[in-house]
């Protein structure tokens, strides 16, 4: 079956004995054990799994191509638990412009756990370089968040498995329905799925989809079920039930999003614009040869000062003030404000996450605030 297909109906006969065309919801912490016992596999308490979660994670581990997924109650949660499966004194190469929130888990967390960390502008050399024996893990996210670098994920996955590493990608931003990482080399997906899963900003929510159900996604599994940070059964109905729409809203952010990155472009009050479907991106020849669409999300630069910046965004009257992404609805942030202490964005930074309002709704009210 084609994406759009599986989006609809991958998960809908897991643990639905009814004749629901949409699985019910299953709010039970419990679950009646047979007479004969308890056998592996079998539902017993919601913590190690529930119909609505087993549901979703068939659903997403089906669209990213993987053999197993395991939802998690937030996106940091399902980045915490993967580095949860390391040891202390493993090694990990991550973007130096990686999300900030798990900048700072890595930091503050896992650092003091024991993990060891590079962060490192992400190319084939400079990860090459910063290779040891120790190192277990190399963390991509592409396109990044918020400077929008494209990593070459096969160039990179390939070098990793020369040196027995295994690769996780965030897959955040594109979706599976533009990029598809695990077919391009990466052992992990990750997402957090609050974004474009979700897609009407209403749901908390992440996502961890193997390529292969080995020893470490187990690890990943155990440390989700026993640490708990599962997500409720009305959230995995909610998200089952969005990701049924996910490849048509993805086409409209897609193609939203190519408009409006057009229009900035042009605009005398800024400067620079980073959008992997421009061709001005520099690694635009990579971001065409993995990605089947560019996503909802731009970065660009005003002309003037960080304080322009922050001002320019105080200005809009349609498009929300506000951090997260992939919601129906448009919302910009400057970014250095949002992320806070650490933030390695620059001052005159805005992002923006391009909604399914009219683009020529959006263009006007970018207008204004920009300053015609």
């Amino acid at each position: 079956m084609r994406f759009e297909t599986l989006a609809i109906h991958a998960g809908l006969d897991i643990e639905n004995p009814s004749k629901a065309i949409i699985p019910p919801i299953s709010p039970s912490n419990i679950f009646e054990i047979d007479a004969e016992g308890r056998r592996e596999g079998d539902l017993h308490y919601t913590r190690l799994g529930n119909p609505n979660r087993l549901q979703f994670e068939h659903l997403i581990a089906t669209l990213e191509g993987g053999e197993e997924g395991a939802a998690f109650s937030s996106g940091i949660a399902a980045a915490t638990a993967t580095l949860q499966a390391l040891k202390p004194g493993n090694h990990i190469i991550v973007p130096e412009d990686i999300y900030a929130g798990n900048r700072k888990m890595i930091k503050n967390i896992m650092m003091r756990w024991g993990l060891e960390a590079d962060f490192i502008h992400m190319t084939q050399e400079t990860v090459k370089q910063r290779i040891r024996p120790e190192t277990r893990l190399i963390w991509i996210e592409t396109p990044s968040n918020p400077l929008m670098r494209i990593t070459d994920i096969r160039e990179l996955s390939s070098l990793a498995h020369e040196n027995n590493i295994k690769v996780i990608v965030d897959n955040t931003w594109p979706t599976p329905v533009n990029q598809l990482p695990l077919e391009l080399g990466a052992d992990l997906v990750l997402h957090s799925t609050s974004k474009y899963f979700g897609g009407h900003s209403d749901i908390l929510g992440g996502a961890i989809v193997s390529k292969k159900n080995d020893e470490f996604f187990q690890q990943i599994r155990f440390t989700q079920r026993m640490g708990g940070a599962v997500p409720s059964p009305h959230d995995c109905w909610l998200l089952s039930r969005s990701t049924r729409t996910l490849s048509y809203r993805m086409k409209g952010h897609n193609e939203h999003a190519e408009e409006i990155a057009q229009f900035l472009s042009g605009h005398k009050n800024v400067s620079e614009v980073y959008y992997p479907g421009l061709e001005s991106h520099p690694q635009y020849e990579t971001a065409k040869k993995q990605m089947n669409g560019y996503g909802g999300m731009i970065s660009f630069f005003i002309r003037g000062d960080g304080e322009d910046a922050r001002k320019a965004v105080g200005k809009s009257k349609l498009i929300k003030r506000a951090t997260s992404l992939g919601g129906v609805e448009t919302t910009w942030e400057h970014r250095g404000s949002s992320e806070g202490e650490g933030s390695v964005s620059p001052p005159r930074l805005i992002r923006i996450s391009v909604g399914l309002e009219h683009p020529e709704d959006l263009m006007e009210d970018l207008d204004q605030a920009l300053g015609k």
